[in-house]
């Protein structure tokens, strides 16, 4: 009998079933949100209107339609000029504030994330008062309409600079001051141990920076609709396929289209980050700069030149949300800010973006920071942690109008069970939760990564719960984190249009895409009212936060001090 002993089944720990559990249901949400939809926009490009595959053949009336190949040029040279503008530009910005010793640092950090907190609609309606056909300013384009590419260039270059100048600022901010200080006693010029020491440290921040922008750019839908007039992108385009047309097959090839530039331009910044080496070892000595006039005050006025333009822009749109009828009566009126005049939603609007980016930052934080966790410190990993790590990974390189795309096919389908979520705010949450989701795991992986293993190692050795070291070590410790995580959620959510515009019902209309209907209805005055109000709540919320960050650190992180 005992050649024939049963083989003895090692048994799982609870805890480590709890934790696994753990994993699975955020691989869950990750497969609802993410995957099957993206599968089902893959599959709906080579259907026809009644669900016949026929393989290649919406591409190939795609590639013959002249428009649509017009439109994916338009896109990618939008994208490059915007590109080469904003990177050199945002890279003086945060060399200044970085490498330089000019006053009032704090100040242009602050005036620099303005563009961050407003919806991507802002810049275009500020610019049509400056520059439209009754702009205050339309003389200085000599003829030439601010409705096209010079438009949609003029307001991407607002609303991308602030990401480019954060990633640069970042990677500005680690030199080795030996670098230099050989580089001086070897009698190298300022511009050689420009391009031979501080060019190589920021060259991947360059290469990052880059990236974003132009995805940016590409993938951007409120810009181009507000105004870009006549001159077709794909992001329009797709809302054009599929809104106007209701042509959905179509608008899946074009999703699929838009989505090859944002792949590209993830691959190569992945590509980048792989062959980044460290730039500080462990004896490195932090660079410090000096006074110099010669530099200082040309970046200084760099920085002037920028936060005026900044602060110009919201406050044309802010001047602008407050006449009674441009461009006749210039009389100031609180009443484009009665928004039952003028949309069917109203204040509502207001309240229903609040109530989203509010659910998807609670929501969206705890299941972001605790499957991070789960990845790095608490179930085993295995084929199911690789799964999650990975899929994690992809929102960044969706555009927000392909995933709301992929989020209407998949939803709407007969035969899915969650159809029923269609046009309510659960499916807005989950699609802000979605979208953002990589940068807030990134945040969450990377603040848990600082923490010391032994914290764990003396809990198990304790017989303490997994779960319970968590919640009185981790979280505390790492509550600052959870409180950007938290606030980067919201004001994205709040801001967004290109991921919502398909996925409103009637009582869930979300306010920056009342701010496309009302702009569309010729009510500028109340489209940049809501885009103001808007930038105030976000605006209200990072300041709760910088305010409460006190706070925070003097309960959880005062065992930093000495």
């Amino acid at each position: 009998m005992s050649d024939l002993a049963l083989p003895v089944r090692v048994q799982v720990p609870l805890e480590q079933r709890l934790l696994r559990l753990g994993l699975l249901l955020a691989l869950a949400v990750l497969l609802l949100g993410l995957v099957l939809p993206l599968g089902t926009l893959l599959l709906r490009a080579f259907e026809d209107a009644d669900g016949h595959f026929v393989g290649l053949a919406n591409f190939v009336a795609y590639v013959a339609t002249p428009s649509l190949r017009i439109a994916a040029w338009n896109s990618l040279w939008t994208a490059a000029l915007t590109t080469i503008i904003v990177v050199p530009l945002a890279f003086g910005f945060a060399y200044a504030l970085t490498r330089s010793c000019i006053p009032g640092k704090g100040i242009f950090r602050a005036v620099m994330l303005l563009p961050v907190l407003a919806p991507s609609l802002l810049p275009a309606l500020a610019l049509i008062y400056l520059f439209g056909n009754q702009g205050m300013l339309r003389v200085l384009l000599f003829g030439e309409s601010i409705y096209g590419p010079a438009g949609i260039v003029a307001a991407q270059v607002f609303y991308c600079f602030p990401h480019a100048a954060l990633i640069l600022a970042v990677a500005l901010s680690t030199a080795d001051a030996r670098l230099y200080e050989a580089a001086e006693v070897l009698k190298a010029g300022r511009a050689r141990i420009f391009a031979t020491v501080t060019l190589p440290v920021a060259r991947y921040g360059l290469v990052s920076a880059s990236v974003v922008v132009f995805t940016l750019v590409v993938t951007d839908f409120g810009i181009p609709k507000v105004i870009g007039g006549q001159f077709p992108v794909l992001a329009t385009d797709v809302y054009k396929q599929v809104v106007g047309l209701q042509n959905f097959n179509m608008g899946a090839v074009v999703g699929l289209v838009l989505l090859l530039p944002a792949i590209g331009a993830f691959l190569l910044d992945r590509w980048a980050d792989g062959q980044r080496a460290g730039t500080l070892s462990g004896r490195a000595v932090p660079y410090v700069p000096k006074p110099r006039r010669a530099r200082d005050l040309p970046l200084l006025a760099l920085c002037l030149l920028v936060s005026t333009a900044l602060v110009g822009i919201v406050g044309v749109a802010i001047w602008g949300s407050l006449v009674t009828f441009w461009p006749y009566n210039l009389t100031l009126t609180l009443n484009n800010y009665d928004f039952d005049r003028f949309d069917t939603a109203g204040w509502s609007a207001l309240w229903t973006s609040v109530r989203i980016a509010l659910a998807a930052a609670v929501c969206g934080t705890a299941l972001v920071f605790t499957t991070a966790w789960l990845l790095e410190r608490g179930a085993p990993g295995g084929k199911l942690g690789h799964a999650v790590r990975f899929i994690a990974g992809l929102p960044l390189a969706v555009p927000g109008l392909v995933l709301g795309l992929a989020f209407i096919l998949f939803f709407n389908h007969p035969a899915n069970p969650f159809g029923f979520l269609y046009g309510t705010l659960a499916i807005l949450v989950l699609n802000g939760m979605v979208h953002f989701y990589t940068v807030m795991h990134l945040t969450a992986a990377t603040a848990i990564r600082q923490l010391d293993p032994e914290f764990e190692a003396v809990g198990a050795s304790l017989k303490v719960p997994a779960v319970v070291t968590f919640g009185r070590v981790t979280v505390p410790i790492c509550l600052p984190a959870i409180l950007d995580i938290a606030v980067y959620a919201f004001v994205n959510v709040m801001t967004t249009v290109s991921a919502v515009i398909f996925l409103y019902g009637p009582d869930t209309k979300p306010a920056s895409v009342a701010v496309v209907h009302m702009d569309e209805a010729g009510q500028a005055s109340a489209a940049a009212a809501m885009a103001v109000t808007i930038l105030a709540v976000t605006c209200s919320v990072k300041l709760l936060q910088l305010a409460s960050g006190g706070l925070v650190e003097r309960l959880t992180q005062r065992w930093r001090r000495r």
